[in-house]
């Protein structure tokens, strides 16, 4: 069987297979079958990270569909939250709260990243976490259902494009560390990839209003990356789950105004 296995891998395609696979395992709690490692797949997992966005974000459109309307706006909005941090296993938050102790810490470079790499969290990754599912929970409750059915599936697709977009265009901050191999693997083909699809996603379902998005979102993530290169040298698999979880509000918050300009019936 083993046999078997390496000779249905060699193809190129199936190596592809292969990185969808990784890509859930790394970035999502959903089922999928546990391949065997192997680390150019693994490496090139970044093309579907926003496809693993696009999957996570149809869950939770699809629970507002069927449960929106008999539940509270609040009720709903706690649901959304609860559902992301279990079919992520909350990775991308725990990546948020490292970065903010960190970046927040006011140490020297090697300090920063020592304090990162400690799986204790301190106070500034507390405050930050709360600060973030609050705005999360608000924006959830405050955007209408038929607006945000639609956000929801392109706001983690676009998130997590981010990563890849992240991953391609800055450094890698340490030596060693999984974040090491998507640098290696991952390159300007792999980016545009991921952007085709999250391009096509945004644009099929909000239009106009999902290319200002995703223009949005990679001028955010280009100028945090930018920011955080110059403080550390470069990003790290934290860093990576800071800007989801920073892209996220975003995305949402740009929502707004966007609402004012158009209708829910035209979205």
């Amino acid at each position: 069987m083993e046999a078997v296995l390496r000779l249905f891998f060699r193809k190129e395609g199936i190596y592809y297979l292969k990185s969808f696979l990784f890509a859930l395992q790394h970035l999502t709690r959903l089922p999928a079958p546990r391949m065997p490692f192997d680390e150019v797949s693994c490496g090139r997992a970044t093309v579907f990270f926003p496809v693993a966005g696009a999957l996570l974000g149809a869950i939770m459109a699809a629970v507002v569909w069927a449960a929106g309307p008999y539940l509270s706006l609040q009720l709903q909005a706690s649901l959304l939250i609860f559902i992301l941090v279990v079919l992520t296993g909350g990775i991308h938050l725990d990546g948020f709260m490292d970065s903010i102790d960190g970046l927040f810490s006011g140490r020297p470079r090697e300090k920063k990243l020592e304090i990162m790499r400690d799986s204790r969290v301190g106070a500034f990754g507390v405050i930050g976490a709360i600060c973030l599912l609050l705005l999360k929970f608000n924006l959830f409750a405050g955007i209408p259902n038929p607006v945000l059915i639609k956000l929801l599936i392109v706001v983690p697709t676009l998130s997590r494009w981010n990563m890849s977009f992240a991953v391609v265009v800055f450094p890698y901050a340490r030596r060693e560390g999984l974040g090491t191999i998507y640098k290696k693997y991952s390159g300007i083909k792999e980016l545009i990839w991921a952007t085709i699809f999250a391009a096509v996603v945004a644009g099929i379902v909000l239009g106009i209003y999902g290319a200002i998005l995703m223009v949005l979102g990679a001028v955010f993530t280009y100028l945090t990356g930018r920011k955080i290169t110059k403080e550390l040298g470069g990003l790290t698999g934290d860093i990576y789950g800071f800007i989801n979880e920073l892209s996220e509000v975003i995305l949402l918050l740009a929502a707004y105004p966007l609402l004012k300009i158009v209708s829910v019936v035209s979205l």
